[in-house]
């Protein structure tokens, strides 16, 4: 008798990971279309459903009838890597060409919980391609999952979330200099600051459920880890000064007047490289605006 639960198994076949890739495609299709978030709630979880749900909600506000400049989106060239492991979740990655985004390789991470259960997209990440890595794989090109306490690299996946909301915050040398590291941190500072307007930043950490981190050995001995972020963003106006209007997609999910403060919400996935030994570097990231507040 096999028990699934202890029993070490890739998480998937290669022509169902095709298969998962291919619905979660047409829903997604479908629900931006219609600006429909139920058309593909079965589809997503975890930070893509956040991000994929308020940019629908925001968009069937504005165009009850439709989404006005829907094109489908495609994905081809897809390459897929799926680990062996014990128990649930299962997960595997589909490396793919798409036709939005420019240059850049989507990176779709997919999770079921059980073997009735649907698999569901809940990490969307952009890479350009010189900066994927190759992945540690055994003699029938199963991938190698790496556990979230994991010692033997320069932080545990588990810890990411953290490290990384506590970097933005405090900056440090655990982080590459990069777009998304000590970038992301200048572009910070410089608008924390303006006449008539001060914004503050709050980082969070997200790391329950299907915001988990997930982690891949790669081929150096390091990991390809992906994880989720929260953050705020809150514009305060001084005294005779007012905050900017957002724009439409914004107002749709703000509650409240914005009189003098706007506090946005967002979601934010990141792909990064744990080293066996270095500094982690934050290869994408994709953020998402979930809610706001006025007051």
């Amino acid at each position: 008798m096999v028990h699934g639960e202890r029993e070490v198994l890739p998480a998937t076949t290669r022509t169902e990971a095709a298969k998962a890739l291919q619905q979660f495609t047409s829903a997604y299709n479908a629900a931006d279309k219609a600006y429909d978030a139920s058309l593909d709630a079965d589809h997503t979880a975890g930070a893509l459903a956040a991000i994929d749900s308020a940019r629908l909600k925001a968009g069937r506000t504005n165009h009850p009838d439709g989404n006005p400049a829907h094109a489908p989106l495609e994905l081809t060239d897809a390459k897929y890597t799926i680990p062996k492991k014990a128990g649930w979740p299962r997960w595997f990655v589909a490396d793919t060409k798409a036709n939005k985004g420019g240059k850049s390789r989507w990176l779709l991470v997919f999770t079921r919980d059980g073997l009735d259960e649907t698999w569901q997209a809940t990490y969307l990440t952009l890479v350009a391609p010189e900066r994927m890595p190759e992945f540690k794989t055994d003699a029938d090109g199963w991938a190698e999952a790496v556990p979230a306490d994991s010692t033997d690299l320069a932080a545990p996946p588990g810890d990411l979330s953290k490290d990384y909301t506590a970097y933005l915050r405090s900056g440090g040398a655990s982080f590459a200099d990069g777009v998304h590291t000590s970038s992301w941190r200048k572009v910070r500072e410089k608008r924390s600051s303006r006449p008539g307007l001060v914004t503050q930043f709050i980082d969070e950490p997200l790391t329950e459920g299907h915001y988990a981190p997930l982690a891949l050995r790669t081929k150096d001995g390091g990991a390809l880890v992906f994880f989720t972020t929260r953050h705020y963003e809150k514009q305060t106006a001084a005294r005779g000064a007012a905050v900017p209007t957002p724009n439409r997609d914004v107002l749709a999910l703000t509650d409240g007047e914005i009189k003098q403060s706007l506090t946005m919400e967002f979601v934010s996935n990141e792909v990064a490289l744990d080293p066996a030994d270095g500094k982690v570097s934050v290869l994408g990231r994709v953020q998402g605006l979930t809610s706001a507040k006025g007051e």
